[in-house]
């Protein structure tokens, strides 16, 4: 059975999800990958605060290609969600992330904090940027533009396909 689910989430929301499970995401995103991760990091280390609010939100591990004429954005597939693994647990523990979208197995300091903190790792299919794109109804930058593909873009899904790979229980498909 596919859950349909929205964003923001609720500590609940993530907590009845299983890994193995099928879901379907629509609202809103943001992305993030290593270099944005650390200025995040570096921002809560100076206690400043942050250019975006992650309380009950997800991060989507992607660095996304420009846009073609007519989209939103082009190419959107996960990036390796391991190199954010010296980031995460401190993202979700302060930030109240609720749910990361990537590929790869994480870290057990990372699952660790998904247990305590009630987060959900989703796993989108690697290689299928341009079909994922379709999914992205809008995209725009929000966060360190400097960085590129790698700034942190607000994206808004519509029935993004992903697959619950860790669950808040520490339950892994890989």
């Amino acid at each position: 059975m596919k859950k349909i689910m929205h964003t923001p989430f609720t500590e609940n929301d993530i907590r009845s999800l299983k890994a193995g499970d099928r879901i379907t995401l629509s609202g809103v995103v943001y992305t993030g990958r290593d270099a944005a991760h650390k200025r995040l990091c570096a921002m809560l280390d100076k206690g400043e605060t942050l250019p975006v609010d992650l309380q009950n939100q997800a991060i989507y591990f992607v660095g996304p290609c420009p846009a073609p004429p007519g989209r939103p954005i082009g190419s959107a597939g996960p990036t390796t969600s391991g190199r954010m693994d010296a980031y995460s647990p401190r993202i979700i523990k302060e930030c109240g992330l609720r749910a990361m979208i990537g590929k790869g197995d994480r870290s057990e300091g990372v699952k660790d904090a998904m247990k305590e903190y009630g987060c959900v790792y989703f796993a989108a299919t690697g290689g299928a940027g341009a079909l994922i794109a379709n999914s992205i109804v809008k995209a725009e930058v929000v966060a360190f533009d400097d960085l590129g593909p790698e700034a942190i873009y607000k994206l808004e899904l519509e029935n993004l396909p992903l697959v619950v790979a860790i669950d808040a229980d520490g339950n892994s498909l890989y």
